[in-house]
């Protein structure tokens, strides 16, 4: 094995990153004023929302820090941990080569899908909000300017009878008239009834009635004061998804999300090719290179990506950029706290086919409390101006709400 490999894979090798940088990325010179800027420090926390959020935060000699955020999922804090040694003496303004570094560097340890790359997500998150600190610029601005000066929300509604049609519907009824939101989504894999084996990914002709109900109820209801789409979380077979999808063509359905396991792609393909009932999938595969292959194929109509798992910022504009040859708008799957969320605010900004931005945590009484700025209003999130991400985590509030066990982050 040559000095050279386990250079690049072992972070108490004698090279220093500067080093390696100059070895295997290329040198990055002098820039000089403010823009001479070298990370200190990653360091992690963990708050217990509706999803255990990985907080990112990367820190410089310069005082400015720079606050990220990494799907939720475990072994993520640890990875980051891992990665510290390979970006600490680096200029944060790098923004691409620090992250193809860390692919590069974390390709043994499996960066080319899964844990590796959302934790690699994190630092690039918080590569952003530090970057346009540094520069005075907002994030958007980083990645091209924007589009559009708000992003439209949709609601992931839920409601204890999951089940009952005229329950989803009365909840689709609230949400709009009293949240504001004119964008909802509803779960499909619920139970009907009429189950013999879901193992087997088959639909008896009860269940496909059922859902039909439910996706029919909640149309109706809610007309034109909505968009809604339907989530069916990977659950069913090929033949399943063709007679539900066919099933609900009449209906003003936004899209039928994740109707087959994200594995077989040519599955996947077919399902979208036999309805005219929009599919959309993208939020369980990895980076451009994944996702290209459901576009290029037209295996969807409507992309979702979820940002902190995908491999960031830019990686999601590289996705939107191929999505935009083939003219599919990109709906990005968000289950995460306002860091990334934000995030996912700037992208779709900066992207001309993004269609809207989910909200997973409507009956989450403090989701907005982590951050000191205003981020939802009336089902719509206002492109900030300020500096990186625009908003400021309250470490009160996460203090408050991390998980047990958790430290919260060494402002020193």
């Amino acid at each position: 094995m040559s000095r050279d490999y386990e250079s690049l894979h072992d972070p108490n090798a004698e090279y220093t990153m500067r080093e390696l940088s100059a070895e295997t990325m290329g040198t990055t010179g002098t820039r000089g004023g403010d823009r001479d800027v070298e990370i200190t420090d990653v360091q992690t926390t963990m708050v217990d929302g509706n999803f255990p959020w990985t907080l990112v935060r990367v820190y410089t000699d310069a005082g400015v820090v720079g606050t990220g955020e990494a799907y939720w999922g475990a072994g993520v804090p640890e990875l980051i941990e891992r990665m510290k040694p390979f970006v600490i003496g680096e200029n944060p303004l790098d923004i691409d080569r620090l992250y193809e570094h860390l692919i590069q560097k974390m390709s043994g340890e499996g960066s080319v899908e899964g844990v590796t790359v959302t934790a690699i997500s994190g630092i690039e998150v918080a590569l952003h909000d530090l970057a346009g600190k540094v520069l005075d610029v907002p994030a958007y601005q980083l990645l091209g300017g924007k589009y559009r000066d708000e992003m439209r929300v949709y609601c992931d509604c839920h409601t204890e009878e999951e089940a009952d049609p005229e329950a989803c519907a009365d909840e689709a009824e609230r949400v709009v008239d009293e949240l504001g939101y004119d964008a909802l989504k509803f779960d499909l894999d619920v139970p009907s009834g009429f189950e013999k084996d879901r193992a087997n990914r088959h639909l008896r002709p009860g269940e496909i009635r059922h859902k039909a109900e439910i996706v029919e109820t909640v149309t109706e209801r809610v007309k034109d004061e909505a968009d809604v789409s339907f989530d069916c979380h990977w659950t069913f077979s090929g033949g399943s998804a063709k007679r539900l999808a066919d099933a609900i063509e009449e209906y003003d359905v936004w899209w039928l999300e994740d109707p087959v396991p994200p594995e077989n792609l040519e599955v996947q393909e077919e399902v979208t090719k036999n309805t005219v009932t929009p599919i959309a999938v993208g939020e369980n595969r990895y980076r451009v290179t994944e996702l290209r292959r459901l576009i290029e194929n037209q295996a969807v109509d409507i992309v979702a990506p979820d940002l902190p798992k995908v491999g960031g910022m830019r990686e999601t504009r590289k996705i939107a950029d191929v999505a935009n040859q083939y003219y599919v708008p990109v709906a990005m799957h968000n289950v995460a706290s306002p860091i990334a969320t934000m995030a996912a605010t700037h992208v779709g900004a900066a992207i001309p086919n993004s269609l809207a931005i989910e909200y997973h945590s409507y009956e989450l009484g403090w989701w907005e409390d982590l951050v000191e700025e205003d981020v939802i209003e009336d089902g719509y999130i206002e492109v900030p101006e300020e500096p990186g991400l625009g908003v400021t985590l309250d470490m009160d509030a996460v203090e408050e709400h991390m998980v047990d066990g958790e430290t919260l982050f060494d402002e020193a």
